[in-house]
């Protein structure tokens, strides 16, 4: 599944990277612990995460995670984003629980990281 199509299942917004829209995701990790991220999400390209601080796009710098999706309506602030950018990592924001959008790109063919 590509970014765009990840976008389009969550009806979420691209806050940074529509140029990364194009690449292939095979795993996704969803936690709102950073800790939980690096002992766990060694083989996800993608982070669903509440969590709204710097911390969690230098978690995904370190994995090599391509794409963030904030859930719940968070949005990141204008350093975040920088940050993000700065990094290469797209971002993105769904009004959808994290339950939910994990469940419904689960319904669309992806799996978990661990």
């Amino acid at each position: 599944m590509t970014i765009r199509e990840m976008q389009e299942v969550l009806d979420a917004k691209f806050l940074y990277g529509e140029e990364l829209e194009d690449l292939d995701v095979e795993f996704v990790f969803s936690a709102d612990m950073m800790s939980d991220v690096l002992a766990y999400g060694s083989k996800c390209s993608v982070l669903i995460t509440g969590l709204c601080n710097p911390q969690v796009v230098r978690t995904a710098e370190m994995l090599d995670i391509v794409c963030i999706i904030f859930v719940r309506g968070k949005m990141p602030d204008e350093n975040m984003l920088a940050l993000a950018m700065g990094k290469g990592i797209a971002v993105l924001a769904t009004d959808h629980y994290m339950f939910t959008a994990c469940g419904m790109l689960y319904e669309h063919g992806l799996r978990g990281g661990a």
